[in-house]
């Protein structure tokens, strides 16, 4: 095994297709082009099928390294994970966080420290998306990103960021003129079912979820959930991208990553936990060091019953506004109150991510 580095900035945006600060860290040499692996974005679209920005800002990411390693766009879509997650409702701020990964200068044991790891899963053909197939696919590509990120024990992966598809109109009728029916032929609801076999996958593969997994399971039995899944659908791929995130005592980072889960949407003490298992609540105060923190990632969903702790809420009813801007709008300002920044990661869509109505929460930090 080799020691390896791993570093994280946090990128404040002005719009989807705002590279000015990656520009300047990398002409500051802060960051060399070289060592990014992996970019989680928060774009200002509406997180549904027909949002753009997810596409835009990725491929703007995609040009802007390119022309920094004299290489193309494609090439750069081969070699760096790049997830746009829309929506930024309330508090939420649009930005960047980007991941480098380059070999250690030492090789002294730090402890376990942040590491990363990629892995693709094939193209799923239209029929295949939101079944057991997807599911199985996830797994071998969690493992294989838990190797590359050298992990070995589950225990130690704390967040599974996934890039996963959706079906179109297009899609729908490819599967059809192949004698074959797709889970739903609605664009939305497909991507519920693609989120929530993506996570069934991440359980599988750590050993969350040791019963044999059906299609018929998914968006059904949500006792069955991964508590570090966190994975987000869009128009712009027909693969799953994934990204393990964990602690390896084989990288040298000066930081760490940890996890807790937030049981509702209302969940401050599960923020707070992951605060805590982060090292960051300063002693004997509910308040935090947020000069360690790096960024913070969490799903959001409204709860599927329609109560949040024996109360009616309305986000499933409401015909003007989508439910999950909602709740990330809801997740959002209760982390941004611990955390005292609205740049953090919330997605929406928690399907099998976190217990129903909840959803994971890390914190990268300091060590």
């Amino acid at each position: 095994m080799t020691p390896k580095t791993v570093e994280v900035h946090r990128i404040a945006m002005q719009s989807p297709g705002d590279m000015s600060g990656l520009d300047r860290l990398i002409t500051e040499k802060k960051i060399n082009p070289e060592h990014i692996v992996a970019i989680f974005g928060k774009t200002e679209g509406n997180g549904g099928v027909n949002d753009f920005t997810r596409e835009y800002a990725s491929r703007t990411f995609a040009s802007t390294l390119a022309s920094h390693l004299g290489s193309t766009p494609a090439e750069v879509e081969t070699s760096v994970a790049l997830v746009m997650s829309g929506g930024t409702e309330g508090i939420l701020s649009p930005h960047a966080t980007v991941f480098c990964r380059a070999p250690a200068a030492t090789n002294g044991s730090k402890g376990k420290r942040l590491a990363v790891g990629l892995a693709l899963t094939r193209d799923f053909l239209p029929e295949e998306l939101g079944t057991a197939v997807q599911i199985e696919e996830t797994a071998r590509a969690v493992k294989a990103a838990m190797q590359d990120a050298e992990i070995e024990h589950p225990d130690d992966v704390h967040f599974v960021q996934i890039k996963c598809p959706l079906l179109t109109a297009e899609r729908v009728q490819s599967a059809k003129s192949r004698g074959h029916a797709t889970i739903t032929d609605d664009s939305y609801g497909s991507m519920a079912y693609s989120r929530g076999a993506s996570a069934l996958g991440v359980a599988r593969a750590l050993g969350e979820v040791t019963t044999p997994l059906s299609d018929d399971m998914i968006l059904e039995d949500f006792s069955l959930y991964s508590s570090v899944a966190s994975t987000s659908a869009g128009i712009e791929l027909l693969h799953n991208v994934v990204v393990v995130l964990g602690n390896s005592p084989t990288s040298q980072s000066q930081y760490r990553i940890a996890h807790s889960v937030m049981r509702d949407a209302i969940d401050l003490e599960g923020v707070l936990k992951a605060f805590t298992n982060a090292g960051v609540v300063k002693q004997g105060t509910l308040q935090i060091d947020t000069g360690r923190v790096v960024n913070v990632f969490a799903k959001a969903e409204p709860s599927p019953d329609g109560m949040v702790r024996s109360f009616r809420h309305t986000m499933l009813d409401d015909t003007d506004i989508s439910a999950t801007r909602h709740a990330r709008a809801a997740v959002g300002g209760v982390i941004g109150s611990l955390s005292g920044c609205g740049a953090i990661y919330v997605s929406g869509g928690a399907e099998h991510q976190g217990p129903s109505g909840g959803g994971p929460v890390a914190v990268i930090a300091l060590a």
